[in-house]
């Protein structure tokens, strides 16, 4: 039942700026963390042993600090995994996208800046709004289904152990010149945590959705992505809302031309697009809620 209180107090909740504007946000420790970690050790030889003991080391520190704040007792473990979850700011952030669209393709680019790491500047409308369901697509999986879901099989030790690997992969698991090898050892523990979490939510997605005739199709498209985890939500949102996903973006100046998910959805897509997409975060959450209930109780 302490998943089940700290899913609903992280609805009701989100993220007080009252409070994180005073104290340090634990996933901002974390992202410390790995940033000091990143300019200490991700240098000279054998960068990849170097990465994989720096990884190892982390998550163990998190492990046992989540074990030792496990000690405290019931509340506290409903007070951090709810800071650790993050569905109202999800919902919050993607709605943020949706209003600044709706006012102008300046103020909808800035909004989804926010919450994307492609270029923006050149985006249209229709990009500003597939930008931001593709993100509530994939942060629905790593950032509420999977640490509820690391939670409920570990406790707090297994969801410090998923925020910091989670947290690391975004900051050094990259495939550039200063990360392919020192994020190695990051990236590949991050698939294999949101191996069953990704396609728990693209499957939680699918139920809520009606698409579960398309499963193929889904797992067709989530193939096409680049992340072995990530496409699955995003192909099931794509598949359930109509629309097609992905596809042609830039990074860095330089155009990448992904392939579309669900190539015959809509293309055109509006702020209400966006706002239908939080919608499904919700109906999402509440069926996941409705899971954990069950597990609590049988």
């Amino acid at each position: 039942m302490t998943l089940v209180l700290a899913l609903v107090l992280d609805a009701i909740m989100g993220e007080p700026r009252a409070l994180w504007s005073r104290l340090p946000h634990p996933a901002v420790v974390m992202g410390r963390a790995v940033g000091w970690c990143d300019a200490r050790f991700n240098g000279g030889a054998a960068r990849r042993l170097r990465g994989t003991a720096v990884i190892a080391a982390l998550a163990g520190v998190a492990g046992l600090t989540g074990l030792l704040l496990s000690m405290l007792g019931p509340v506290a473990e409903i007070l951090i995994a709810a800071i650790l979850l993050a569905q109202r700011s999800l919902v919050d952030h993607v709605i943020a996208v949706a209003n600044g669209l709706r006012a102008s393709l300046t103020k909808g680019r800035a909004a989804v800046a926010m919450i994307v790491s492609r270029d923006t500047t050149t985006m249209d409308r229709s990009d500003v709004a597939r930008a931001a369901i593709e993100s509530a697509a994939e942060n629905l999986g790593d950032g509420v289904v999977a640490p509820a879901f690391w939670f409920a099989v570990a406790g707090l030790p297994g969801l410090m152990i998923y925020k910091i690997v989670n947290t690391a992969d975004s900051m050094i698991g990259y495939r550039t010149a200063r990360h392919l090898r020192f994020g190695w050892a990051a990236a590949r523990l991050d698939d294999v945590l949101n191996w069953i979490p990704a396609r728990l939510t693209a499957a939680l997605i699918a139920l809520t959705h009606g698409c579960w005739r398309d499963w193929r199709a889904i797992a067709s498209d989530a193939a096409l992505h680049r992340s072995p985890n990530a496409g699955w939500p995003e192909a099931a949102l794509a598949h359930g809302l109509g629309l097609a996903l992905s596809g042609p973006r830039s990074y860095d100046g330089t155009v990448q031309g992904f392939p579309w998910v669900n190539a015959r959805g809509c293309r055109h897509l509006l702020p209400r697009d966006i706002e239908d997409a939080a919608a499904a975060l919700w109906r999402t959450w509440a069926v996941g809620l409705a899971l954990a209930i069950v597990i609590a109780l049988f």
